[in-house]
């Protein structure tokens, strides 16, 4: 199933370089065309000769050959690919790709790739294990890169532990599951909403809540991760994705993110209102910055556009919708009322009442409601695990 794949291959400064021949080999005989690129250090392990023989095509290491005067496009490298592979992926370039650095051809070229990306760490169990690289590897996750777990024995240093590379074998079967394996929600859209909105009080102030936006992102990179094509409104938030089955659109009022969420969810098969929208707003907004005097102001509120209402009337048949509630009592009741109001599907109820769950928290306790009044609870869990949960509800109910 790699017949055909382009595979851009990026070797790093590690022991474990040797071992990205024997990866070549597998992947040339199963017909895929490889370029490799090798970050400086990677020479001192292995010869770019030996990689080029191998994979039957020049070695990339830096942005220009001096000799030729050659340019080497790290656009057009990115963009090449069906698959980006980093292995070995040593400590130095997993931080640089966490953080968006561009010190070398193969980062900038992991900047630029629109496909899939994968990584292999090699580095002593003590590097691995060092809560900066776990950190590196979380945000590499996050972003929607794959890891490919390094294995457990005896490393470079002597040391026995986690962070030997993983065997070429292994890497190879990665690469082949993924563009065998067909994804559940592949043919799919689905829209998004994550995050809070902000309504403008003057140019200054606002009104909002504490919604983070990691769940919904979260959702996002589940459903694309599944093959469905993401359109994902975000409302102001720190949270980034980096996914090829991922468009973000960035909004800030309720009003935009009505706006947004109307001119999409036509196309969208899932939608997935997790977004904390804002009931209300101002009913006017100050031009200048409100002064501060004796007498205390007075803000007029009127009530925002409430999207998942509206996007109920327009579903059509075959449309899937999922809504959240957010409650402090009668949890239950007001959930299953919200889900009929709204024409859902499902609704995912959090409580503010359980701890570790609701705004700001890594971890999430939901139930998962439906139109027929049933529902399933769930313990406390890491969003990421939240967001498979969901996701799996959204799969078993679009197939049944």
């Amino acid at each position: 199933m790699l017949k055909g794949k382009k595979i851009v291959l990026g070797v790093t400064g590690s022991i474990a370089a040797y071992k990205a021949a024997l990866l070549i080999r597998l992947l040339v005989k199963a017909e895929a065309e490889v370029k490799v690129i090798m970050t400086p250090s990677a020479k001192d392990f292995i010869t770019p000769l030996t990689l080029a023989t191998l994979s039957k095509n020049p070695v990339y290491s830096a942005f220009s050959d001096n000799d030729s005067g050659l340019w080497h496009n790290h656009v057009e490298l990115g963009l090449w690919a069906d698959a980006f592979v980093v292995a070995p992926a040593s400590a130095n370039t997993i931080a640089g790709m966490a953080h968006g650095t561009c010190s070398n051809l193969l980062l900038a070229v992991y900047l630029s790739a629109r496909c899939p990306v994968f990584f292999a760490p090699a580095m002593d169990l003590d590097m691995l294990n060092h809560p900066a690289t776990q950190g590196n590897i979380s945000r590499l996750i996050q972003y929607g890169n794959q890891i490919i777990n390094p294995g457990f024995g005896e490393l470079a240093s002597g040391l026995v532990g986690h962070g030997r590379m993983a065997e070429p074998e292994e890497i190879f079967h990665s690469l082949e599951s993924y563009f065998t394996e067909k994804k559940k929600l592949t043919g799919k859209r689905a829209l998004v909403t994550a995050g809070p909105t902000r309504e403008a009080i003057d140019p200054v102030r606002f009104i909002s809540n504490h919604s983070s936006g990691k769940m919904g992102f979260a959702i996002a990179a589940e459903l694309a991760n599944q093959g469905a094509q993401v359109e994902l409104v975000a409302g102001p938030t720190s949270q980034i994705l980096i996914h090829p089955n991922i468009h973000l659109t960035s909004v800030v009022s309720a009003e935009e993110m009505f706006n947004a969420c109307t001119s999409f969810f036509p196309g969208s098969n899932i939608t997935v209102l997790s977004a904390a929208v804002a009931d209300f707003k101002p009913a006017t907004v100050a031009t200048q910055k409100i002064k501060k005097g004796d007498a205390s102001p007075v803000i007029q509120l009127t009530k925002t556009s409430d999207i998942a209402f509206e996007l109920g009337k327009l579903k059509k048949p075959g449309q899937l919708t999922v809504g959240f509630a957010l409650e402090t009592e009668n949890e239950k009741a007001n959930a299953f009322k919200k889900l009929a109001a709204k024409n859902f599907d499902l609704i995912v109820l959090n409580s503010l009442n359980d701890k570790g769950a609701g705004f700001g928290f890594e971890t999430n306790k939901i139930s998962i409601l439906n139109a027929k009044n049933e529902g399933k609870e769930f313990s406390l869990k890491n969003k990421k695990d939240v967001a498979v949960d969901i996701v799996n509800a959204i799969i078993e109910i679009s197939h049944a």
